[in-house]
């Protein structure tokens, strides 16, 4: 008995030790499921936390001025009964980055279908290596850069001719009224398109270059030219991580603040001319914050939570898009 039961040891624990092999496994998966469940939960709390910290932080301000604080263009909380509105900032911040983006994403595209479909092979390398050092610069460095150099060369030698260009031209000579500033939405909105710029292309080249290159060449056999190709086959089969890429850049565009702080003028007005000094919400907050307090603090942070809502009404809206186009693509 002592030998058949002894015979069957080697099976009995094989049997074992396969059991807790599966045990420990079985328990490694948990933890593993486990710890990615609340880092994933843990975006949730954080954005939540943010949420709420803003949404103490601008009680306040919330209370005294209400709704009228969104469209009120006054900006001076210096009065003993401070007048503080939202309109200014927000107008600023929309406007630099409308005008980024139709400066950026020409731009972005064209370097993005050089580099994919025109470029010698050589020089691929280079330019790509070149596009991702621009996004690898610090902003202050681009603000400082836009103050020191970028400002006074537009404002001396670019400007003024555009003013002239326009000027006895309805609607564009309001756009393009003088005088020429250093320090102007027209140059925010530059330093914005320069920023973005590589994450434009950046991304647009990525997606391009998943493009199955069996239908460039059936295009291409077909007799179709370059610009055929890019517009009917390259463009349409990557839209969706285009515009992906477009709305990251949007969303930069949107919170940027020490380039745009050093070269928007930090005026609190609504002017039509692109030359005229401005603000946006985060240069705002960023050139005030440190001597604001009481009532004057909590209209700053309540800036940041209507920069918050933008963007997140902006990222979600393109997310929307996305989803519809990918549908789209998938009938």
């Amino acid at each position: 008995m002592a030998r058949a039961s002894s015979s069957l040891d080697p099976a009995t624990q094989m049997g074992a030790a396969r059991s807790k092999m599966l045990s420990r496994m079985a328990s490694g998966d948990s933890l593993f499921a486990f710890v990615t469940r609340s880092c994933a939960y843990g975006v949730f709390i954080l954005l939540a936390a943010i949420m709420i910290s803003l949404i103490v932080g601008a009680w306040p301000a919330i209370k005294t001025f209400g709704l009228e604080f969104l469209v009120t263009r006054r900006w001076a909380p210096q009065l003993d009964e401070p007048v503080l509105g939202a309109l200014a900032p927000i107008y600023g911040t929309l406007l630099t980055s409308f005008v980024a983006m139709l400066i950026a994403v020409p731009f972005g595209l064209g370097i993005a279908i050089f580099l994919t479909e025109l470029c010698p092979i050589p020089l691929r390398r280079p330019i790509r290596v070149a596009v991702e050092l621009l996004a690898g610069i610090p902003s202050i460095i681009y603000g400082m850069w836009g103050f020191f150099v970028l400002g006074p060369y537009l404002a001396n030698s670019v400007e003024p001719h555009l003013i002239d260009f326009f000027d006895n031209i309805p609607v564009l000579e309001n756009l393009f009224a003088g005088p020429a500033s250093n320090l102007s939405l027209f140059n925010a909105s530059l330093v914005l398109a320069i920023m973005i710029l590589p994450f434009i292309t950046s991304i647009a080249r990525d997606v391009f270059a998943t493009v199955p290159p069996v239908l460039k060449e059936a295009a291409y056999g077909a007799g179709c030219t370059t610009w055929e190709v890019v517009w009917n086959i390259v463009i349409p089969y990557t839209r969706v991580g285009v515009i992906g890429g477009v709305t990251l850049a949007l969303g930069r565009a949107l919170g940027e603040t020490m380039a745009v702080t050093f070269v928007i003028g930090n005026a609190f007005k609504i002017q039509p001319s692109l030359f005229a000094p401005s603000t946006t919400i985060s240069a705002a907050i960023a050139s005030e914050f440190a001597e604001s307090t009481d009532l004057h603090q909590s209209a700053l942070i309540l800036l940041g939570l209507l920069l918050f809502v933008l963007t997140f009404i902006v990222l979600a809206s393109a997310r929307l898009m996305l989803r519809n186009l990918e549908r789209k693509q998938g009938k």
